[in-house]
């Protein structure tokens, strides 16, 4: 990696807590990998450590529920970064399947089909008809809103919805949002969520304590990533005021592919990785999209995401899992003594 694209990714990764973990560095290391971390959110306060062989049964002690984010399974593209990625989205239902507690929903962050034809939306159906979690939340991505501005999608997957797709739901204490920021998207630009969507939003919190637990979810990052390549979504800064007052708020993206994440305060944004194909990291091409890597090291760079509630201590652990097996780097765990 160039000086310049180092300099780049600092600039890009914030700051966070300073507890003696060097964060900034190790996420630096991580992020274009398929290994990844486990986020522990305890009254607004992150612990981060490496995910490893047999954290997953660690994540779970004394949970109370747990999901998986699944993201990016481009059901239909067949170029040389992934030849057969309804292989690879099997390969992730196989892993969840395998998991030590069963999930008892997933969610789908988008980019379910890669042209939003009828025959992909039907290939994913059943291949997650194989899920142990039958439950399944979706937000759409842009390319399932390719051939008829998503109305296939809404018809499929969006009953019960609001306009192009937004919707919540309440699961033992948590509050779930499913956004949607991928209607009339420009290519190559920011997305969008629109005054209706953000007022919509507004009202669905505006009764809740601030002691429930958030959980947004939408296809792009709700977080400026990289705007030169749209990673990041234009109206975010105003959605994101209506959840500062609630005290553990978790983000969950996917679109890029790769695993980023950040903390603000009692924030925690977090993107995941894809089923189908790696994009490379910010600045390091002329532009995003598929980056074709070594066969056998494929399913490295692909991944889901587990995600566990621990009610007595209102937190969400949040573990990246490769497809494959993959070497986690060495990096302390510590909490966070940022201010409240």
């Amino acid at each position: 990696m160039t000086d310049k694209n180092k300099d780049l990714i600092d600039q890009k990764l914030q700051d966070l807590n300073n507890d003696g973990v060097d964060r900034r560095g190790f996420l630096k290391c991580m992020a274009w990998a398929g290994t990844g971390l486990v986020w522990t959110m305890s009254g607004g306060i992150p612990v981060s450590r490496a995910f490893a062989k047999g954290h997953g049964k660690d994540a779970v002690k004394g949970g109370d529920f747990s999901f998986v984010q699944i993201s990016d399974s481009h059901i239909g593209f067949n170029k040389p970064a992934n030849p057969d990625v309804t292989a690879t989205l099997q390969t992730a239902i196989n892993k969840i399947n395998a998991m030590p507690h069963k999930p008892e929903f997933i969610i789908h962050t988008g980019d379910l089909s890669q042209l939003s034809k009828p025959s992909e939306f039907d290939t994913l159906d059943q291949v997650l008809k194989g899920a142990s979690a039958k439950q399944v939340y979706y937000v759409p991505g842009e390319h399932d809103m390719l051939s008829d501005n998503g109305e296939q999608f809404l018809q499929r997957y969006g009953k019960g919805t609001k306009g192009s797709g937004w919707y919540s739901f309440d699961q033992k204490g948590v509050h779930f949002v499913g956004l949607v920021n991928v209607a009339n998207l420009k290519a190559g630009g920011m997305g969008s969520l629109g005054h209706e969507q953000l007022e919509w939003l507004e009202d669905d919190l505006k009764g809740r304590s601030a002691s429930t637990p958030i959980v947004l979810f939408a296809h792009i990052p709700l977080w400026t990533i990289y705007p030169d390549w749209g990673w990041g979504t234009d109206d975010s800064e105003q959605a994101l005021s209506y959840v500062k007052r609630f005290g553990s708020v978790t983000v969950l993206n996917g679109h890029i592919h790769q695993i980023m994440q950040k903390v603000e305060g009692k924030v925690s944004f977090h993107t995941a990785m894809s089923t189908a194909f790696p994009q490379p990291a910010p600045g390091t091409a002329p532009s995003a999209g598929p980056m074709k890597v070594p066969a056998d090291q494929l399913q490295k760079v692909l991944g889901i995401t587990d995600v566990n509630y621990l009610v007595s201590g209102r937190s969400l652990a949040v573990v990246d899992s490769p497809l494959g097996e993959s070497d986690a780097s060495s990096a302390g765990s510590g909490g966070g003594a940022g201010g409240r």
